[in-house]
């Protein structure tokens, strides 16, 4: 037999409990990183497990599909300080359903995305380009050695604003592994902004989730994408 409503009802409240709680804590570990910008990843969250969320202060809000990021988007335009992030991979074909909705692109890797965003933009868009750290060719993002010259290669495409670099770093309960990536991180923020491109000021690292940003904090992070945090 199904729950009844009233057990549906006092599991939700208990559910929004802990989603509040869970936040609480991150905020406790961000304390003394004010500079730090906390994307909450709504990639495993349904509508009513964001809204707790943004109405516990949370205004920036990522998501990696499109059709996700769309459905959401429509259903949360009454929260007008909400920042839309977008993470995963964009299709050029679906760059004019979310170019002008999102504040925040995290998955920059290919010039032909950077042709189609500046053809449908509007506005510049605050980009991260994204790094790829492995070896495996499958994965999305630009590998550091092609980064400077990928860099360089935006500078034809004016509503690009490069802010900052992205990775997802490799999914491994190794601290070492994780510190080594991060601080590779570092050092390729550091080879862009010497470079003092007026287009790509590079001041921002976006990494860290919510198995691995503590350690992301230490080397640099500025933005965090949390997501399976909240949901524990």
């Amino acid at each position: 037999m199904g729950s009844s409503p009233i057990e549906r009802a006092i599991f939700k409240v208990g559910e929004k409990v802990k989603i509040k709680e869970q936040l609480e804590k991150v905020r406790e570990n961000l304390v003394g990183y004010d500079h730090v910008t906390l994307v909450a990843a709504t990639k495993y969250m349904d509508l009513e497990q964001t809204k707790v969320l943004v109405e516990a202060g949370i205004t920036h809000l990522g998501e990696n599909r499109t059709d996700m990021f769309l459905e959401k988007y429509e259903a949360l335009k009454d929260y007008p300080n909400i920042k839309w992030h977008f993470f995963g991979n964009l299709q050029s074909r679906k760059v004019r359903d979310v170019a002008n909705r999102i504040h925040y692109l995290h998955s920059l890797d290919r010039t032909s995305l950077a042709a189609e965003l500046n053809k449908r933009l509007e506005n510049p868009l605050d980009c991260f380009v994204q790094v790829n750290l492995t070896n495996d060719e499958k994965k999305s993002g630009v590998r550091p050695n092609k980064l400077i010259s990928f860099i360089k290669s935006l500078k034809q495409y004016p509503k690009i604003r490069v802010i900052g670099l992205m990775c997802i770093a490799p999914f491994t309960f190794d601290q070492q592994v994780l510190e080594d990536s991060f601080k590779k991180m570092q050092e390729l923020q550091k080879d862009v902004q010497e470079l003092h491109l007026e287009y790509a000021p590079c001041t921002e690292l976006s990494m860290g989730m919510s198995n691995d940003y503590k350690i992301a904090l230490k080397y640099g992070a500025t933005f965090i994408r949390l997501g399976r945090v909240f949901l524990k």
